[in-house]
């Protein structure tokens, strides 16, 4: 499976198990397994880069396993061959996401202005909250 120039999945990586799926289909949900459970070694993948590694992890969220699998799960069709390029799409996409580096944040400081008009607004606030108290008898 290619994934973009640099990086392309080796079938041993990848592991589909057919299981049976809930929801819509009938007596046909019952017989046969149409969800597929795609699993992908990333952690032994030699193919992605750690940096990759990584960001997948991260954006794989509960997904990872703890053995450093990613495991996508699909039921949406009927029909076994749709949910399983769904989920190879899916894994894909997951991994094109983890190879776009993030833009480094650039910390800024708040204007003089705004700093000040924040705290004007928080006084102001405070005046409000003193006066629904109750009345002082002094």
């Amino acid at each position: 499976m290619r994934i973009n120039d640099k990086i392309e999945i080796a079938d041993w990586e990848i592991t589909e198990s057919f299981v049976r799926a809930s929801g819509p289909g009938g007596q046909n949900v019952n017989k046969v397994s149409t969800a597929v459970e795609l699993r992908f070694e990333a952690e032994r993948s030699p193919n992605l880069p750690d940096p990759v590694k990584r960001r997948l992890r991260r954006l794989a969220g509960r997904r990872w396993t703890s053995d450093g699998a990613v495991v996508i799960f699909v039921q949406e069709t009927r029909s076994q061959a749709r949910n399983r390029d769904i989920a190879r799409e899916r894994l894909a996409e997951l991994i094109a996401k983890a190879c776009e580096v993030p833009k480094r944040r650039v910390a800024t400081k708040p204007t003089y202005g705004s700093v000040k008009r924040r705290l004007k607004a928080k006084k102001v606030r405070g005046e409000v909250k003193v006066l629904r108290g109750k009345p002082n008898d002094d």
